[in-house]
């Protein structure tokens, strides 16, 4: 417990605006070079840091990237809560504008292959960003099932998160286009909302 209260202290010397930063040129050098290109020298340089602290902080370089990936979502899931369910899947995809959606999605594609040639980055993108969205999304389906709007044995309420995913992979794969806010909120009504029984009209 006490070396686990020393290690908690040591990581929370670099305040949120500085982590920040960090964040924002950790993102900007994937976009430039890449997962597999990105190094910790490379980010202590721009960032002008000692590689020591980057790895006194975060551990190594996956990490590092998911928690610069985790903070360049635009919002929590948690704070959504208009009072329907349809509502909530709405202000979900508005999270983000057109723009900043495309790039995030040029962003993922860059760093989809690298999750599965790397399995540290493989297990930093599921304990810190898939696991805690899938608990996010869990607790709005939940609210919905209070509410009466989704049954509690809907089978499709266990394959809500790869819905919604599938929204977004196979709109930039088959039709070659980022997935815009318009096509999102039709494809939830047309796709995720009927397969949960919640009529749309």
């Amino acid at each position: 417990m006490a070396e686990a209260a020393v290690t908690a202290q040591r990581r929370s010397r670099i305040t949120p605006e500085r982590a920040a930063e960090l964040y924002e040129a950790v993102l900007g050098l994937l976009r430039e070079v890449g997962y597999d290109a990105l190094t910790m020298d490379a980010v202590a340089a721009r960032t002008r840091s000692s590689k020591a602290t980057l790895y006194r902080q975060w551990g190594g370089k996956a990490e590092l990237v998911v928690k610069a990936l985790r903070h360049n979502k635009p919002g929590k899931i948690d704070d959504i809560d208009t009072g329907s369910l349809r509502g909530d899947l709405h202000a979900l995809v508005g999270m983000e504008d057109d723009c900043t959606r495309e790039q995030n999605s040029a962003l993922m594609r860059g760093i989809a292959m690298a999750i599965h040639q790397n399995p540290d980055l493989r297990q930093a993108f599921q304990e810190l960003l898939i696991e805690p969205e899938m608990a996010e999304v869990q607790r709005v389906l939940q609210r919905a099932v209070a509410r009466g709007e989704v049954r509690p044995d809907c089978p499709a309420l266990d394959f809500m998160l790869h819905m919604m995913i599938g929204g977004f992979v196979t709109r930039a794969l088959l039709d070659e286009q980022p997935p815009t806010r318009a096509f999102l909120t039709s494809y939830v009504d047309a796709v995720v909302l009927p397969a949960l029984g919640v009529r749309t009209a």
